[in-house]
């Protein structure tokens, strides 16, 4: 345990405990289990040193573990608890919980084994805890992280620290508060450079290689985080890399199951399985009609890019239509359920929406009640005309 305990202390010197994800303050630290599960690259692990270095007096109460460390190939999650309460500590702290085999029925153990001992754990956003083969739900507190938001993207270049607004208040009052926004700040520049590179977090280490780590992040996810979580084969991950490809040149894309299935030499029910995993993964945002259940046998309605950095890392497929929806279907998605309209582009709750440009008109929509145009490249809407920007503040 002595070499964890080495990383650990020198992770939480080096971590920067000055500004928080907008998750932290939501999520009650005094349960006894919690789960933050989220995409890779998003903040997970900071979150988790963030909070000791801003927590801990005494930092020996807590340990930090990440479960791909070596240490772990010869000793179990079990023993490092064991230990760490033995010699006083209360709060351990495990991340990557999707490395370790059979991580749910060892978590049941330390939580049923030692009362008195907090645990925390990040994972997988593939990871479906209620799923598990054992009894967690009733023990584990789940907490979801997304990726930055446009208005946290502003909080962590300085710009300006901008209040949370619900869907209701930007579509009642979208006015008045791009007004007060922008105010101060020129805002065109600063979303197009979010669209690009803000979503991960990982972008605060720099632009010039932030391409390069995304790659790097995707191929992980595949080759390690949904094997991890999935039993499938080697095979089965270079299909998924493959799909991955074909479907970001044609995003957004009214999936044909077949032709998908032919490209990439899979049968459809695998190929529809494949969607629902990149979607689970956070690469994919699968939309459908409203009532309309989405299953892993279910064919989605049409398919995005969960996010626009995504869609810029592609290359040729980054034109600013399909990054207009790309950025509302994920922003949107963090904080309600978004559905395909008959008429009109998306809707949300009872909000029908249309996204385009700046010149885009309402003769789609006209005759739909709560309806609106969401317009990239204006700064301030009128009326029922909203700029797509704004959405980027409801989290």
């Amino acid at each position: 345990m002595e070499s964890l305990v080495k990383i650990y202390l020198r992770l939480l010197q080096e971590t920067d405990a000055k500004i928080f994800r907008y998750l932290y303050p939501n999520i009650d630290w005094n349960e006894r289990c919690i789960a933050i599960i989220g995409a890779k690259g998003i903040g997970k692990t900071t979150m988790l040193l963030q909070h000791i270095k801003s927590s801990f007096e005494n930092k020996d109460e807590a340990l930090f573990a990440s479960i791909d460390n070596t240490w772990f190939a010869n000793h179990t999650i079990f023993e490092l608890a064991d230990e760490f309460y033995m010699n006083g500590g209360t709060h351990l702290f495990l991340d990557e919980i999707h490395y370790y085999p059979n991580w749910a029925a060892e978590i049941k153990n330390i939580y049923d084994s030692f009362p008195k001992l907090k645990i925390v754990f990040t994972g997988s956003s593939l990871l479906q805890i209620h799923k598990s083969s054992v009894d967690l739900s009733r023990r584990v507190v789940v907490e979801t992280l997304e990726g930055l938001s446009f208005r946290e993207y502003l909080k962590f270049e300085k710009i300006g620290e901008f209040p949370v607004f619900t869907l209701k208040e930007i579509v009642e009052n979208h006015q008045n508060i791009a007004l007060q926004i922008t105010e101060s700040v020129k805002i065109m520049p600063l979303f197009k450079k979010y669209l690009k590179h803000g979503y991960y977090l990982f972008y605060k280490e720099g632009l010039k290689k932030y391409d390069i780590k995304l790659q790097e992040a995707i191929n992980n996810v595949i080759d390690i985080d949904i094997p991890a979580v999935e039993n499938i084969e080697f095979v089965s991950r270079h299909k998924i890399k493959k799909l991955l490809a074909v479907l970001s040149a044609l995003v957004p894309y009214t999936p044909n199951i077949a032709e998908l299935s032919s490209a990439i030499e899979s049968n459809r029910n695998l190929t529809i399985k494949y969607l629902s995993l990149l979607s689970s993964a956070k690469l994919l945002n699968l939309v459908s009609y409203k009532n309309k259940t989405i299953g892993d046998l279910t064919k989605p309605d049409k398919v995005l890019l969960n996010n626009t950095n995504l869609s810029y890392i592609f290359g040729d497929n980054a034109n600013i239509g399909n990054a207009r929806e790309t950025f509302f279907v994920n922003q949107l998605n963090a904080i309600s359920e978004v559905a395909l309209a008959k008429q009109g582009d998306f809707v949300v709750d009872k909000y029908t929406f249309e996204v385009g440009g700046k010149k885009k008109t309402f003769d789609q929509i006209k005759d739909i009640p709560n309806s609106f145009v969401v317009a990239d490249d204006i700064e301030v809407g009128h009326k029922n005309k909203i700029p797509l920007w704004l959405f980027g503040m409801m989290y």
